[in-house]
């Protein structure tokens, strides 16, 4: 049974920190992309970041300098570094693994909130 369990969601101050990880069980094959999305209200889903097996990155502009997005592949565990966070990154973020083309998971979800 595949499981995504996300973490690390909270409240926090803008230009402060949080790190989420998303820790994948259950798989039967090698894990290809990991990454996060996340959603704000009323606005569409945005893919935030991804990262390959072999390490490749990929960040949507607007967090690019501030959020670091990692994998261990030996736990099946991605994270991502939330530094300088702003009111607009307020959303809750979702992770994903693919394990291969057609076969992507999801986790529950996890809030976080930047707010004074």
């Amino acid at each position: 049974q595949v499981q995504l369990v996300e973490s690390g969601g909270g409240l926090v101050q803008p230009g402060g920190s949080l790190r989420l990880s998303c820790a994948a069980s259950g798989m039967s094959f090698p894990i290809n992309t990991m990454g996060w999305y996340r959603q704000a209200p009323g606005k569409a889903r945005e893919l935030v970041a991804s990262i390959t097996r072999g390490g490749s990155t990929n960040y949507v502009d607007s967090v690019k300098g501030r959020f670091t997005i990692s994998r261990d592949n030996a736990k099946n565990t991605e994270y991502l570094l939330m530094g300088n966070l702003k009111p607009e990154d307020t959303a809750i973020y979702y992770c994903y693994v693919q394990r291969n083309v057609v076969s992507t998971y999801w986790g529950q979800g996890t809030q976080v909130t930047v707010s004074s």
